[in-house]
């Protein structure tokens, strides 16, 4: 009689905790060290705020190995709810449009109010439709920026706190660095497709493609063989093949070259700030480069947002919604703002940090804002959308490092990137 007792007991408790469970969300993606120190602590800070639904971080590899396992795990019909996925597969997911619900949508059956005016509007247009229907929630959005380190600088005879601002005294810093036994190599970059072609193209105001850049249509002929292109990369071969430019990697490998000292000058984007706050480095922000009469005229956001899949429960898209909305939050845009380096997505977090004095305690750090928010974009610096972008910076990629090994010269590179980028995106539209 006692057993049955303890049993019914049991079972009743193990009833009780299945009613009060908490829905799981799974939330892939690619941040390592220390943002994916900010991920935990804010999935953590959220799990805290309720107890109705736990988001779970799942850290799936690079941003197109997250993108790639997030569309095989909708085709086993297996999907997180919430994927990271970068700017250059937002082409991708838009049109995959049965696959997801858009992020406005979800707000809104959540129960939540989308205002666009709240967000900062760079960043919202470029993961919405022409419509105005927001996609995807712009969780990490970042612009490329200049970091040199200042010990480098003082040692060989440049000012500490004057860093260059054109590409041609980024090139002539960096060979006085070498010459000087300053650093081994003066100059390295992250992501050669994403800051020295796309966003080249905004910041420099000239084209990267036909149809403003695939915002206009998707029919799309590459334009990054004109001249300013081949004069910039002829430059960055040239130096590479004296040793004072050191390529590091496809996306952001280099930046280790920067942290341990290897190379005393790096475009990146500023969310990778975390990581370099940590080295110890002494670095200095500059903005990102530019040639004179091209530019300044405004930087196009990186990173990458967060989409959500189709075929989902109501209550996982409430709990989707509760997360976008606690994301949304003043003081949490600040700190992932301050803390990492990426932009904030609300207008509100900006003004509170302004407010606070943190620019004026941190400078360089509203560079990246500045930049992006600076100007009014033209058609050459909306931003770049093709269908498989991902794909066609594989080309570029493979042609770059041919070309940074000596094996052929900037203009040959870039010519063979177009014809084989230009055959790449008329199969993915035909198809």
């Amino acid at each position: 009689m006692r057993v049955i007792g303890l049993s019914t007991v049991a079972a009743f408790g193990a009833l009780a905790f299945q009613a009060q469970a908490a829905t799981e969300l799974q939330w892939w993606h690619a941040m390592t060290g220390a943002n994916n120190e900010m991920i935990e602590q804010i999935a953590k800070e959220f799990n805290e705020s309720q107890s109705t639904f736990k988001v779970v971080p799942v850290f799936k590899g690079t941003y197109p190995e997250t993108l790639n396992a997030g569309i095989a795990a909708f085709r086993s019909k297996q999907p997180p709810a919430i994927i990271q996925v970068f700017d250059a597969g937002s082409g991708t997911m838009m049109a995959a449009e049965g696959a997801i619900v858009p992020a406005m949508e979800v707000l809104q059956k959540g129960g939540f109010t989308f205002d666009k005016s709240q967000y900062m509007p760079g960043i919202v247009s470029y993961y919405s439709k022409p419509d105005g229907t927001m996609l995807s929630f712009p969780y990490n959005s970042s612009s490329p920026i200049l970091y040199y380190n200042k010990d480098a600088f003082q040692k060989a005879g440049l000012d500490p706190n004057s860093p260059p601002k054109t590409w041609p005294e980024v090139f002539e810093a960096a060979k006085k660095i070498k010459t000087s036994g300053a650093a081994a190599c003066g100059l390295t970059s992250t992501w050669l497709t994403w800051i020295q072609t796309e966003n080249f193209a905004a910041w420099n105001n000239v084209a990267y493609g036909t149809n403003e850049n695939g915002l206009g249509s998707s029919d799309v002929k590459l334009e990054i063989n004109a001249p300013l292109y081949v004069e910039h990369f002829q430059a960055i071969a040239d130096l590479a093949k004296d040793g004072v430019f050191r390529y590091g990697g496809r996306t952001s490998e280099a930046k280790q070259l920067f942290t341990s000292g290897e190379c005393a000058i790096m475009t990146e984007s500023s969310g990778g700030l975390g990581d370099i706050i940590k080295s110890g480095v002494n670095y200095g922000i500059g903005q990102l480069p530019y040639y004179e009469g091209h530019g300044p005229q405004n930087t196009i956001p990186g990173g990458a947002s967060l989409w959500v899949f189709a075929g989902k429960s109501d209550e996982e898209y409430k709990g989707v919604a509760e997360f976008f909305n606690f994301l949304s939050q003043t003081k949490v845009q600040a700190k992932l703002h301050q803390v990492s380096g990426y932009v904030p997505v609300t207008m509100a977090a900006y003004e509170e940090t302004k407010k606070s004095g943190f620019y004026e305690k941190n400078p360089g750090r509203e560079t990246p804002i500045l930049q992006m928010t600076g100007k009014a974009p033209t058609e050459n610096s909306k931003g770049v959308r093709l269908i498989n972008l991902p794909q066609v910076r594989d080309i570029l990629n493979e042609e770059f490092e041919a070309m940074l090994a000596g094996q052929q010269d900037a203009k040959t590179t870039l010519d063979k990137a177009v014809e084989r980028g230009n055959a790449a995106i008329a199969a993915a539209i035909s198809n």
